[in-house]
Parts: C-alpha cells; sequence; structure tokens
C-alpha cells in the first residue's frame, strides 16, 4: 500500500512516516498543500491523509482537487477541531474519514488499513501460492509450514506477487508499490531485495524471473 501524508508539523509527519514505514507501507510526505498536489499528480496512492489546516494550500481545498479529479485515492482527514460540526463539513468535502488530534497511531494505522481495503478490492487475510501461505495480518510468512523471517521489504515484495496470482509483475511496478518517492528507479534495489527474498524462502526456487518483463510466483 502506497500512503501520502500530507501535515504541516514536520515532526509529527516524519513520526508517522517513519511508523507506518515500520508497517511495511511505502510512504511519502508532504508539509503543504501545494507539494501535495504535485505528488497527488504524479503518482497513484491508496490513501491520503491529509491535515485539514495547512498553510498556503488549505486542507479542504486539496480535499476538493481530490474528489474533483476523480482519484481512486482514500481521504483520512485530520484536525485538532473535535466538535461534531467540524467533522460533518470535513466529510461533506468528501473525505472518506475523519480523525481528531491527538490520536493513537495505532487506531492511525488501523483506520489506513481499513481505507486501503476499500480503496481497491479486497484482498484475503492469507495470500497462498506454490507451498508459500502470507499472512497480512501477523505480518508472517510460511514455507511448507516453515516459518521464514522477512524484511520488511522483503515482505512487502512477496505480498505483491502473490496477489498477482501467477501473472508477471515488472520490477517497475514493485518498486512503486513497495518503495517511496525517494527510491532511485535506475538502482538495482529491486534485484538486490528480490535476491535476498529468494534465499530465505529457500530451495526450490519459486520465484521466476520472466527475461526483460519482471517476476512472478509460478
Amino acid at each position: 500500500m502506497r500512503v501520502l501524508i500530507v501535515e504541516d508539523e514536520q515532526m509529527l509527519a516524519d513520526s508517522i512516516a517513519e511508523g507506518l514505514r515500520a508497517e511495511a507501507l511505502a510512504v511519502d510526505v508532504a508539509y503543504d498543500g501545494e507539494t501535495a498536489l504535485e505528488q497527488l499528480g504524479v503518482n497513484d496512492y491508496d490513501v491520503l491523509v491529509l491535515d485539514r489546516d495547512l498553510p498556503g494550500v488549505h486542507g479542504d481545498d486539496v480535499a476538493r482537487t481530490v474528489v474533483g479529479s476523480e482519484l481512486a485515492v482514500r481521504v483520512l482527514m485530520l484536525t485538532a477541531a473535535s466538535d461534531v460540526s467540524s467533522r460533518v463539513s470535513g466529510l461533506s468535502l468528501g473525505a472518506d474519514d475523519y480523525l481528531t488530534k491527538p490520536f493513537a497511531f495505532e487506531e492511525l494505522l488501523a483506520r489506513i488499513h481499513a481505507l486501503g481495503r476499500r480503496a481497491h478490492r479486497a484482498d484475503p487475510p492469507q495470500l497462498e501460492r506454490s507451498g508459500i501461505r502470507l499472512d497480512q495480518a501477523r505480518c508472517e510468512v510460511y514455507r511448507d509450514g516453515r516459518y521464514v523471517a522477512l524484511a520488511r521489504k522483503e515482505f512487502a515484495l512477496l505480498a505483491e506477487l502473490l496477489k498477482a496470482g501467477g501473472t508477471v509483475v515488472s520490477a517497475e511496478e514493485l518498486l512503486e508499490k513497495a518503495w517511496d518517492e525517494n527510491a532511485d528507479p535506475f538502482t538495482n534495489t529491486v534485484r538486490v531485495t528480490m535476491m535476498r527474498l529468494r534465499r530465505k524462502l529457500g530451495e526450490p526456487q519459486v520465484i521466476e524471473t520472466v527475461q526483460g518483463m519482471g517476476y512472478r510466483i509460478s
């Protein structure tokens, strides 16, 4: 899942991003509405965590633009205002959910996952193929009943390959879904991570390289 955090309190934004990345999410950050709109114009996001009280381009205007452009991204609006009228007005702008500050990170994470499931066809809690079982809720992977300890990017790559159901996933698609905008598309990041993943999954190899196209689990 790819998430855009838009929050002008830089320490808070960076803290949220760090926590979400630890949960194997790809996260970008914007500290103002104008930058957020630029990022939304060039990247595909599953969830937008949007502070309402932004300087310059207000969060309400960002929400209106998202709704008007019919982007597939789901909007979770953040605000310090907790009164009912503020929540109602925020939802009326087109926000899918509303969370007041201060909030518990665990609740934010749960709401992001819920919105991510609504943004796309819901994936089953467990993905299975070729003897591999991936539990998305527990972040656990098993190969023929044997537990496999994976780093978060390895887990994210494996999840995307399993979701593809045997079809080929390009390196560019994997980079888009498992990393954030700071990833260099010209590096061998995906290839190196894939090598580590294959080694941990063990023999016989189940991840196939399709020359010039990408990877798949047959």
